[in-house]
């Protein structure tokens, strides 16, 4: 009992970053994940004691790209596909600033899947959160370029015949260098990795596998929010787990979750331009050194 009331009297840290006006309830379906990874960056973000002041948080259209309204930062709620290019915006204009991304697999890589791919070729010192639950869910349940082969969709009333994307992939071949997938069935995991994403220098990804029980669920028939959340957690092995199978020959057929790549000491953008932009000026050769081989 004892136990009990001294729990009751710690704050949960989310509140302490709720935007008090906001109306709520919020605007999430019953069952969804966007809650759960919500939790896991405010707890991220207190527990690296980032300031408000310190951080500013975009993001663009979707469920995900909603997050941003009820929490007490800076933030900008920009339009669909472009929180990207208005994030790079902010971090090139005052680069001290924390600058996290807030999107979804649509609206990051569909829309604004070139100033995604960009924003890893340069290393720009981007948090970039993104929300995969493999639908458009708010604009009315199309097909992304994440949603799997067979699913259904309402524009894929049939099926969906396209190969879907692999983002942390497409996000390593492009640059970026701090790559992680994380899921909401997990949230103190993904937790760790958002923390150890802020803190890294450079393009930083965390993929956020997630779940729609309203809309991908409807077509798809993968049952409420409790139920997606433990198939989520069936179809996941941790990177650790998953290479003590393939030393041992075995093939491994389920999503890696955890820090898939990760790079130090590579030039990121900002600093790097503030530092030599318009002082080098060194005729340029076509040197090894110049080429990204």
């Amino acid at each position: 009992m004892e136990t009990e009331k001294k729990l009751r009297l710690i704050p949960n840290p989310v509140h302490m970053y709720l935007r008090p006006h906001k109306k709520f309830p919020h605007i999430w379906c019953p069952g969804c994940s966007d809650g759960i990874t919500a939790g896991s960056m405010i707890r991220a973000i207190d527990k690296l004691k980032i300031s408000r002041d310190e951080l500013v948080m975009v993001s663009g259209i979707g469920c995900a790209s909603r997050l941003p309204v009820y929490f007490d930062f800076c933030s900008l709620h920009t339009t669909h596909g472009r929180p990207i290019a208005f994030a790079s915006g902010v971090k090139m204009a005052n680069p001290k600033l924390k600058v996290v991304v807030v999107t979804g697999d649509g609206d990051a890589t569909a829309i604004g899947g070139n100033h995604f791919i960009h924003a890893c070729r340069r290393n720009l010192d981007l948090t970039v959160i993104l929300f995969n639950n493999n639908v458009y869910g708010m604009t009315g349940g199309q097909y992304s370029p994440t949603t799997p082969k067979r699913a259904y969709a309402a524009t894929a009333p049939y099926g969906n015949y396209e190969p879907s994307f692999n983002i942390p992939k497409l996000a390593i071949a492009a640059g970026a260098t701090f790559v992680a997938r994380g899921t909401a069935s997990n949230a103190r995991q993904l937790e760790s990795l958002i923390a150890q994403a802020l803190q890294h220098k450079g393009l930083a990804l965390v993929e956020v596998l997630s779940i729609c029980p309203s809309v991908f669920s409807f077509y798809n028939k993968c049952g409420n929010g409790a139920q997606m959340l433990t198939q989520l957690k069936d179809t996941t092995i941790t990177v650790e787990k998953a290479n003590e199978l393939r030393a041992k020959g075995e093939t491994v057929e389920k999503w890696e979750i955890g820090i898939l790549h990760k790079e130090e000491n590579i030039d990121e953008f900002s600093a790097y331009y503030a530092e030599h932009a318009g002082k080098d000026r060194t005729p340029f050769s076509m040197h090894m050194s110049t080429l990204d081989l």
